[in-house]
């Protein structure tokens, strides 16, 4: 008999025989693309295994830990934790397409805000994409389970003259105000004040604020007297995707970019790293500041446009402007006691 020896199994081996333990749901989500193992990892950039996009963050008072909600799966939306931004656990399913009885396909770029409604107790409302219509859901842990509310932004709400389609829902409460809104949109920008109960909106507050360059993935928050819209420009699997800016004196517009510095993250080919977009940020009480974001996977096999999500540092200059921030290899490897600072 000849004697045969054992090649050792390359990645691209582990990851064809992941893809098959994947169909038949055979391995955990780090398993079924890292090989067979269950041990948790430490991850950089990407800081998930496989195809994650749109990154979604909440950092809950709650539990003291971060929670990123990313489109992953046509199951429904996932989650991961962590309570260093080292460390990730893969939560599964937070709110399975089961349970979205109103729409079964494209669900994408969820949205979530943590509300405290009594003394150290807490509602989550969950804002998602399904079939370019928005539904939103609510819970009591981060971690759901979410109870579906059905749909909240259809076509009717459609700027007329406007393209796109009603995507990217991105939830944001005025710490000015107490006002709480939504903002929605592809190829246009809307803006609507939420009801009290929170999955409703006022409709007669619908309100078209697109600003220039303007095209999806928004994100608002506010910062030393000045509201910041950043958004992602381009076709989320054009290599060109990036992330702009602009401010305003209101939550509602009008928002303007600077004459320096409108795009604040794009791509490096030097690092093989394109079309970085889509993003969401981290504020920590210590000042360090975090961008989530996912980029374009290399090698990209042709006709797929798998994205994964990736985590940087940033800083603010004195005036108040966000520098080009600097996409990384490398990540974030420094872990944050998250618990100490909110809790």
């Amino acid at each position: 008999m000849t004697s045969i020896t054992k090649k050792k199994p390359t990645r691209r081996d582990l990851l064809k025989g992941a893809a098959a333990a994947l169909a038949l749901g055979a391995l955990s989500p780090a398993a079924r693309v890292f090989g067979a193992e269950e041990e948790p990892r430490k991850y950089h950039n990407p800081i998930f295994p496989g195809a994650n996009a749109d990154p979604e963050v909440l950092l809950s008072r709650k539990t003291g830990r971060a929670y990123v909600y990313p489109t992953s799966s046509a199951r429904g939306f996932c989650a991961y934790s962590s309570d260093n931004l080292v460390d990730w656990k893969y939560e599964g399913l937070v709110h399975a397409a089961k349970n979205i009885h109103w729409e079964k396909q494209k669900f994408w770029a969820p949205s979530i805000i943590e509300k405290e409604t009594a003394p150290g107790e807490f509602k989550y409302y969950f804002y998602y994409c399904a079939n370019e219509k928005i539904g939103c859901a609510t819970g009591d842990d981060p971690l759901g389970p979410f109870v579906d509310c059905g749909e909240l932004v259809g076509h009717d709400l459609h700027p007329k003259g406007r393209p796109g389609v009603e995507i990217d829902p991105y939830v944001f409460c005025d710490p000015n105000t107490g006002k709480n809104y939504l903002y929605w949109g592809n190829s246009y920008l809307c803006v609507a004040e939420l009801g009290e109960d929170m999955t409703s909106l006022k409709r007669d507050t619908v309100k078209d604020i697109t600003p220039k360059n303007f095209f999806e993935g928004t994100y608002v928050f506010f910062r030393n007297g000045r509201y910041y819209l950043t958004w992602s420009k381009n076709d989320t699997r054009d290599p060109n995707y990036q992330v702009w800016v602009a401010t305003s004196d209101s939550p509602t517009g009008p928002f303007v970019s600077p004459e320096k510095d409108p795009i604040i993250l794009s791509k490096r080919p030097e690092k093989k790293i394109f079309g970085p977009g889509h993003h969401s940020f981290l504020f920590l009480p210590n000042g360090e500041n975090y961008i989530f974001y996912h980029r374009i996977i290399q090698p990209q096999p042709p006709g797929g446009w798998g994205r994964e999500t990736c985590l940087d540092r940033f800083e603010f200059a004195p005036d108040g402007s966000i520098p080009p921030i600097e996409p990384t290899l490398e990540g974030v490897s420094e872990p944050v006691d998250l618990k100490s600072m909110i809790q």
